[in-house]
């Protein structure tokens, strides 16, 4: 066991705890607050149980506003741009990314740069598309994308279509943070299931506590933390390895004699490479966690702000992807267990001293729990709102549907904790990734809907189900159907054409989905006419 690397660790662990349940005393408009912090409702609190329509009932008392869930996971939408922006590049930025970017390039070569515009691309869908949709959101008190599309279409089954979709898409990338973490702790020479547990432990009950207020406060911790270690790693590393000219000519050898992938991206990996980052860019803020992290916003202006201040994030993930070839050049082997992911926490470990080592190391396993939080209180809010408080008890009161809400949280988390050490039992860790690839492109099918029907009242909501559903078959037997399991669908050139090209299967359903959205609204318009016409003429 590395002992100063993990004692890092665990002062680390430590300080994130402390600020995690301190965070319930932080007010985005008072700042700490060290009395308890009540308020009170003027006259009317808002009642859960018909949790679109906001009934009212007048009341006369102090509550915590921790017990309202607009409090807990969207801290009142009251961040500004400061605020928005670590917590919205927490949230999207997470620890499988800064491990399993480099390691797609240190494993594929070029095809992994695809994350790079990829995250370019999404501050253009963030400063467009989501000040629309967080101002839709405020004024109608929607909390999830279900919520929305059930106010919007009128449809419990299409709202719940979306809920479920977007709950089957997250469990599977909590599972992947907690990959991450495994993997740093792993080279601190650790066991890592016991470290592991007690982390998500700690996590879980200042979630529980404190809700997206710790997850702000942690999230700037992550952002100092990450920042600091790909400077120092950017400065050290390629001068020991001889510069990035021979990290390239290096890795571009190695590349090329493992015929796994080249140092340029080839011809026949263009469309895939550029499809996989189309398709990602459009599926991203349709996450559930990334539209709780942007619903955090003071104003629609807010979101705009923020959308100009991510690149530098983006900016941070080039660097550490370019680290990719860097551990390829210094002959990082491949772990049996943890394969190329190990790329980039076994390149800190050897060329950092022990104890900054350690801080690169636990700045990545920090990196996880931001966006592990977020999500489960993204899942949990739909779970709340749109599958209990509809179908089951819809007459909560804003205490109880908060209540419900921190509970699901844990039950989330634990079964995402559960997926992970089962599958490294029973050696199938490498499907938790497999479930992350079917959650992106499951969640792209919801884009019709939410999207699409954000900026137009024209679909039908029937065939904008009918189009999720065989869309959602479509796509999941594209990716399952391949062996290994992959989202990029072979497609035939033209017809009676022997050539294939590699396309994301995400992008393939979508087209799919929308063309029978389109095509059955059609229809139902046409339907809609004649019945109207044949009434008109009865009545006559």
């Amino acid at each position: 066991m590395q002992w100063p690397m993990f004692l890092v660790y665990i002062a680390c662990l430590a300080l994130v705890s402390t600020l995690g349940f301190l965070a319930h005393r932080w007010n985005p408009d008072g700042g700490w607050q060290w009395s308890k912090i009540r308020h009170t409702t003027p006259g009317v609190q808002r009642q859960a149980g018909d949790h679109l329509k906001d009934k009212q009932e007048p009341v006369q008392h102090s509550v915590d506003p921790l017990d309202q869930l607009d409090e807990w996971a969207l801290v009142g939408r009251r961040l500004s741009t400061l605020p928005l922006v670590i917590v919205i590049g927490g949230t999207l930025f997470t620890a499988y990314t800064y491990v399993a970017v480099p390691a797609l390039l240190y494993s594929s070569g070029a095809i992994g740069f695809f994350a790079i515009p990829y995250s370019v691309l999404a501050n253009l869908v963030m400063y467009t598309i989501m000040p629309r949709y967080w101002d839709i959101c405020r004024r109608n008190n929607y909390v999830t994308a279900a919520d929305f599309v059930l106010g919007h279409f009128h449809s419990r089954s299409l709202a719940l279509a979306v809920a479920v979709t977007g709950i089957l898409a997250t469990i599977p990338y909590i599972a992947l943070q907690i990959f991450g973490i495994e993997v740093a702790l792993a080279q601190m020479g650790v066991a890592p299931e016991v470290p592991l547990i007690f982390t998500f432990m700690l996590l879980t009950a200042y979630t529980y506590v404190s809700g997206m207020r710790a997850s702000l406060l942690v999230a700037t911790l992550k952002a100092v933390m990450i920042s600091v270690t790909v400077i120092i790693a950017i400065v050290l590393i390629p001068p020991r390895l001889g510069g990035f000219g021979a990290i390239f000519t290096n890795a571009a050898t190695l590349l090329r004699a493992t015929r796994s992938g080249a140092l340029l991206l080839q011809p026949a990996d263009q469309i895939s490479f550029a499809t996989l980052a189309l398709g990602s860019v459009l599926a991203l803020f349709l996450y559930p966690h990334t539209q709780t992290a942007v619903l955090c916003a003071r104003s629609a202006r807010d979101v705009r702000r923020g959308a100009l201040w991510l690149p530098l994030f983006s900016l941070i993930l080039t660097l550490l992807a370019l680290l990719g070839y860097a551990a390829l050049a210094a002959g990082i082997p491949q772990d049996p267990l943890f394969k190329a992911n190990v790329a980039i926490p076994a390149l800190f470990a050897q060329a950092f001293p022990t104890s900054l080592a350690g801080f690169a190391l636990t700045a990545i396993a920090i990196g996880a729990l931001v966006p592990a939080a977020i999500m489960s209180m993204a899942a949990a809010n739909l779970f709340t709102r749109n599958i209990y408080g509809a179908y089951l008890q819809p007459h909560m009161t804003a205490r109880e549907e908060s209540n419900v809400a921190k509970l699901t949280t844990l039950v989330i988390k634990v079964a995402a904790l559960a997926l992970v050490i089962f599958t490294q039992e029973s050696g199938v860790i490498q499907q938790i990734i497999n479930f992350q690839l079917l959650g992106g492109v499951w969640i792209l099918q919801t884009l019709p809907t939410v999207f699409l029907g954000m900026l137009t009242n024209w679909f039908s909501r029937r065939a904008l189900l009918v189009g999720w559903g065989v869309s959602m078959l479509a796509v999941t037997w594209m990716v399952l159907a391949q062996h290994p399991i992959s989202t990029n669908f072979p497609l035939p050139v033209g017809f009676g054409s022997t050539a294939i090209v590699k396309v994301y299967a995400g992008l393939v359903a979508l087209l799919l989905n929308v063309a029978i959205a389109f095509v059955g609204t059609l229809v139902a318009h046409r339907l809609a006419v004649r019945g109207h016409a044949s009434a008109q003429a009865v009545s006559s």
